[in-house]
């Protein structure tokens, strides 16, 4: 099988594309504009691989998406290309709405016109599998809930009403047209080549130079976190597996207040870098705690009852076990972490309004 990924260069899209490249005979075409948070350092242990093909297409432009279809040939497509960072999108909203809605209308339009054009027995293999969040269903509230596949879109954020919205076009392309797609809405996800703007790895390389440690608020947000290589291999389920119009909900069963992750890490830094006697003060004395985000979610959790009834997938990580390999893999890998940050990005606060 051949699958085209979309937004191959990200931190989810890489993980998955080693994935396949490691563990099946699938070929893999990556398509990826290489915006700050992507990156073809993350694929390069499989760059190399004949099966292995690499695009730089902005999903937007529908005449070289039309043309990687045509050129590629894919059975199957997997789309996470998207802009994902909450602060971002309350700074600028106008990107995420071009390449999370605009860039998903633009994918299932080609899609559609070369998917019409295959001969039946291809017609009838091909998939189109977007990738969403848990955030379209917005606020948990304090009843010890979980999201389900059925559960009502209330988005928060900008970034969340802009997946919401692609959610919807994919939803509607295959009650409409017939289009085989399936969708995935997974929790917070965390572990190597994280772009550095997201709280786990922010935190990590925070502690690391002894910068100081920002949580929101109190801390009190809860989130459910799964580790990024078990993402992966759910993702890989549903491309070959899932059912043709069926949500799948993708969590780590790992709900943890965001004060505490923060103290976790900082126990494993202490614990885990190289030279614990050059550091006077524990990584916790570093908390600070800052204004909160505009419009923040207290708790999102997800059911991954279906998926695991459905497929056979369950996490593989707890959250501890995930959380010492991600710790182990930045210090490992801190080089990665200085040339990503390409100097337009420093680890500073964004998405604060007036």
């Amino acid at each position: 099988m051949k699958i085209l990924v979309t937004g191959g260069a990200g931190f989810i899209g890489s993980a998955v594309i080693r994935h396949i490249i490691d563990n099946t005979t699938d070929e893999v075409v990556n398509v990826d504009k290489l915006t700050y948070a992507g990156n073809l350092e993350s694929l390069a242990s499989v760059a190399g691989d004949q099966r292995y093909r690499f695009e730089r297409v902005d999903i937007v432009d529908r005449d070289a998406l039309t043309r990687v279809f045509a050129e590629h040939r894919p059975d199957a497509v997997m789309h996470l290309a998207a802009e994902s960072h909450v602060d971002r999108s309350i700074d600028g909203p106008a990107a995420f709405i071009e390449t999370n809605i605009v860039g998903t209308y633009t994918l299932l339009e080609v899609a559609r016109a070369y998917w019409s054009e295959l001969d039946d027995a291809s017609r009838a293999r091909f998939r189109l599998h977007h990738i969403s969040t848990d955030e379209v269903y917005g606020d948990l509230d304090g009843t010890g809930g979980l999201f389900r596949e059925d559960n009502p879109y209330a988005p928060s954020s900008p970034y969340s009403a802009s997946k919401a919205s692609s959610d919807h076009l994919v939803r509607a392309w295959q009650r409409t047209y017939g289009l085989p797609t399936v969708i995935t809405n997974c929790s917070n996800n965390y572990g190597p080549y994280h772009f550095p703007e997201k709280l786990i790895p922010l935190i990590i390389l925070n502690a690391l130079e002894g910068k100081r440690l920002p949580v929101y608020g109190k801390g009190e947000q809860i989130r459910d976190w799964l580790y990024v290589e078990d993402h992966a291999r759910a993702l890989y389920k549903v491309i070959t597996e899932g059912k043709v119009g069926e949500t799948y909900n993708i969590g780590g069963h790992n709900e943890k207040r965001n004060i505490d992750v923060v103290r976790k890490i900082c126990e494993l830094v202490d614990e885990m870098r190289p030279d614990p006697s050059s550091y006077e003060l524990p990584a916790s004395s570093l908390i600070t705690f800052v204004a909160d985000r505009p419009g923040h979610d207290l708790r999102y959790a997800i059911d991954a009852g279906k998926i695991e009834r459905d497929l056979g997938w369950k996490p593989e990580e707890t959250f501890e076990t995930g959380l010492r390999k991600t710790i182990y893999w930045y210090l490992e890998n801190l080089d990665w972490c200085r040339r990503v940050q390409d100097g337009s990005y420093q680890r500073e606060r964004l998405g604060v309004t007036a």
